[in-house]
């Protein structure tokens, strides 16, 4: 069917209803409308699905939410799961708790049990609920940071970590199976519930959850110390995060802590933001503003599904607030765990620190300072979790700490996935240890620039929307993949590495190796001295990323050679 016939069957069948009926008739003389919401289906990726609300089959809604867990369905009755069960948890997004019912009624139709949180959750209690209750699978309601029009579909697998391969590629082809909406299942809400097959859960796995984040906590007797001194501003951005951070800050003995009033509930609309995003510095306006007024020792900010985190930290030379990159806040509570394990002797044997192709070379330095294992995965925070799970199969080694350079880490096992409730924690811990020493975050930052390198990293991201946009990222990725650029300004490529081919090229030499990791549509350029740049499709939004490292003396030295590389690249391209 084209776009033309399946706007059509939409709006004259009788399975769709009549409201999705009448936002279609509003856009019938829209052609370029019709055409967008039509000319493909949403697609489940990877990590499933991600789009904007509205009717269409390219569009979030409650016939492709449905569609997509009716595969998600057959594929856990493929895999003799119909006696397992599937935990269900949403963010404070619009249609989230309706998607969430949508999904759970379509899997109760199917025979397979639902357990539904009551009400709002971060998306890494959802990868702790589906391991506590033994379920085979779980589904997050979430857009994460995306704006407000958009909302989107998580999949996760029963050791508590986003689907990979080969699962991803067999439940995507499963939902791709699909082509008659008509055939896939419902039922009632309250004959779900009356069969044993929706079942709500909320406090019970809260206080396991919090017990769980707790244990990660080194000494709890620096933050009675201090607990009366330090001063903290939270904002959870609108969304999952103000409960579970307000409550685990609390039960630690935190006594200052301020949150957020504008943007402490939930708002589907975000009203108080651009872009609910803490990578996004304009997201800190208001919680600065109060920071400045309580005169804060540390600002953070989680995202509507609480799993990245972003940090700002006082810098006590100037009394302004410094923001903290993903990489940097991940630094910094890595090299805390790994110094304070090995001082006092409770590091695992074994160790291992994950991190991904695209995250700081710092990671590579402070973890052969501790004589812990690095490992890097593809980007992506589920090639982690996958990690952790093949630790536990073989014993090969003991995870420590994993992140991303995207605002996201982990701590402990609990979950599979980044855990900002976790972060803030830990974050919280290392500033109270700062002000024991009678130093801030922003200080210690400094001090390991001195002892391991002045790493920095930057994206230059371009954004393509559209049919035509499709087509221009994949013209750039062919492009830089047929004739790799020998050299990035005056810096030679070393080696440029090609994730879907699974081949490295020594650029001098001609020699060609494996990557030794999944395919991918990711291509990398090693370059001297620390220097590197990397090509990515974003798999959620309708970007080519670029994501760029350096290595300088100083500050001001690694800023202008970030700077440098990135018109470099542009160049390039």
């Amino acid at each position: 069917m084209d776009y033309k016939s399946k706007f059509q069957f939409w709006l004259e069948n009788d399975y769709f209803d009549e409201e999705t009926k009448k936002e279609l008739s509003a856009i019938q003389n829209d052609e370029k409308e019709i055409e967008d919401r039509f000319y493909k289906d949403l697609e489940f990726g990877t990590g499933g699905l991600r789009g904007v609300i509205g009717a269409g089959t390219n569009r979030m809604n409650v016939y492709t939410v449905r569609k997509a867990t009716q595969g998600l369905a057959n594929y856990i009755l493929k895999q003799g799961g119909s006696e397992r069960s599937v935990a269900i948890a949403y963010d404070s997004r619009r249609m989230s708790p309706e998607f969430a019912d949508t999904a759970a009624c379509c899997l109760a139709a199917n025979g397979i049990k639902a357990y539904v949180f009551e009400s709002l959750r971060p998306t890494p209690e959802l990868s702790f609920a589906l391991r506590t209750l033994g379920c085979i699978s779980g589904i997050v309601v979430t857009a994460s940071h995306n704006p407000p029009e958009y909302n989107g579909y998580k999949v996760y697998w029963e050791d508590g970590a986003q689907i990979t391969a080969p699962k991803d590629k067999e439940i995507i082809a499963e939902v791709n199976a699909i082509t008659d909406y008509n055939t896939v299942k419902t039922m009632d809400k309250e004959a779900a519930l009356a069969a044993g097959l929706y079942e709500v859960i909320g406090a019970e796995i809260d206080d396991a959850y919090m017990a769980e984040l707790k244990k990660q906590i080194i000494h709890p007797e620096v933050i009675a110390e201090v607990a009366d001194d330090i001063k903290i501003v939270y904002t959870p951005l609108c969304g999952t995060g103000n409960k579970p951070v307000r409550r685990v800050l609390s039960e630690l003995g935190f006594k200052n802590v301020y949150v957020v009033p504008e943007q402490e509930n939930p708002d589907p609309n975000f009203t108080t933001l651009d872009y609910p995003n803490p990578e996004d510095p304009k997201a800190f306006t208001y919680a600065l503003r109060l920071a400045k007024e309580k005169d804060a020792d540390i600002v953070l900010a989680t995202d509507p599904d609480a799993d990245r985190l972003g940090v700002y930290a006082k810098d006590t030379k100037t009394g302004e607030y410094v923001p903290f990159t993903g990489n940097m806040s991940g630094m910094l509570i890595a090299e805390y765990i790994l110094r304070e394990k090995t001082k006092m002797n409770t590091m695992p044997e074994n160790p291992a620190l994950v991190t991904t192709i695209v995250t700081t070379n710092m990671a590579d330095v402070i973890t052969k300072a501790y004589g812990v294992k690095m490992i890097e995965v593809l980007t992506g925070f589920k090639f982690i979790g996958e990690q952790i799970k093949l630790f536990e199969q073989t014993g090969s080694n003991n995870y420590v700490f994993g992140l991303e350079e995207s605002y996201g880490c982990l701590a402990g096992t609990h979950a599979r996935d980044k855990d900002a409730c976790v972060a803030v924690m830990c974050l919280c811990e290392v500033a109270a240890y700062c002000k024991k020493e009678g130093k801030t975050l922003w200080d210690m930052m400094l001090e390991m620039y001195e002892k391991y390198g002045y790493f920095k990293e930057t994206q230059y991201t371009i954004t393509l929307k559209g049919v035509d946009g499709a087509k221009q990222i994949a013209e750039i990725m062919d492009k830089l993949r047929k004739n790799p650029p020998k050299a990035f300004g005056d810096l030679k490529v070393l080696r440029f590495r090609d994730y879907e081919e699974d081949k490295i090229i020594d650029m001098e030499t001609g020699s060609v190796t494996t990557t030794g990791l999944p395919k991918s549509n990711v291509l990398y350029f090693e370059l001297p001295d620390n220097f590197w740049c990397c090509a990515r499709p974003s798999g959620t939004e309708p970007k080519i990323k670029f994501y760029m490292g350096v290595k300088g003396t100083s500050l001001a030295d690694a800023a202008d050679k970030v700077t440098k590389l990135t018109e470099d690249l542009k160049a390039v391209l």
